[in-house]
């Protein structure tokens, strides 16, 4: 009977985030529905790189709605580090939703890149784009490598779009919070099943609020086949 009962542990306690990389959240201040300020996002640094993390992607909106510059987020990255004392690394990239807004960024290659030639792209939770697929290939044959943010969250997906993304060779970001069921049962079985195939290629925390992410980070809910995932995702490409 006890045997049917598994030790769980968090993913602070996991050990998890020690010399990782944070591939995906939205610290950098005053740019989208993330953290709002300054203060917030030393706390938040300075809070992961004492749980052992060393580097940080950047990744704010871009969106018809959040029509952010590519000049305006350099310019408030380096406000950010001009500030910052500690001793995380820094990159800036962007989560692109897929719209019209991307289309015009895409063909104008006015682009962060996460990475040599890779772009953090996202969807709707409920719903794809117009074309989908036929925007994935427009952006391959332009040189780039999709990468798409939580694919775990994805309402309309199915195990064969899975399998599709990973035949074409699009790259994909687990949001760590899926694993601890934040983001309800479906997130969650789609995270394990991609986890099991070792599909994706690198995690991120998708932070927004402080107080959030200390919740999420605190919750007692990985299982060792689980955690076994995680630890063999390729952190950095």
């Amino acid at each position: 009977m006890f045997g049917l009962f598994k030790r769980r542990t968090s993913i602070i306690d996991s050990g998890y985030l020690e010399g990782g990389t944070d591939s995906h959240c939205h610290i950098l201040y005053g740019v989208d529905d993330g953290v709002k300020t300054v203060e917030e996002s030393l706390q938040i640094l300075e809070w992961i790189e004492g749980l052992g993390q060393k580097e940080v992607w950047f990744t704010p909106h871009v969106m018809e709605d959040v029509p952010n510059t590519t000049e305006g987020l350099k310019e408030r990255f380096e406000a950010l580090k001009g500030v910052y004392r500690g001793g995380l690394s820094f990159h800036l990239a962007a989560e692109y939703m897929m719209d019209n807004l991307f289309e015009e960024r895409l063909e104008a290659r006015d682009l962060l890149l996460h990475g040599e030639d890779v772009v953090l792209v996202e969807t709707s939770t409920w719903s794809p784009p117009i074309d989908l697929w036929g925007t994935l290939e427009r952006m391959m044959s332009a040189g780039y490598r999709p990468l798409l943010a939580h694919p775990e969250r994805y309402r309309y997906m199915t195990e064969a779009d899975y399998r599709r993304l990973n035949r074409m060779g699009v790259l994909l970001q687990l949001n760590l919070p899926s694993v601890t069921g934040y983001y309800g049962l479906h997130a969650l079985k789609n995270a394990r099943f991609l986890l099991d195939k070792g599909w994706y290629c690198m995690s991120g925390s998708d932070c927004h609020r402080f107080k959030v992410l200390q919740a999420q980070y605190s919750n007692v809910s990985l299982d060792k086949k689980t955690l076994a995932g995680l630890r063999a995702i390729h952190i950095g490409l």
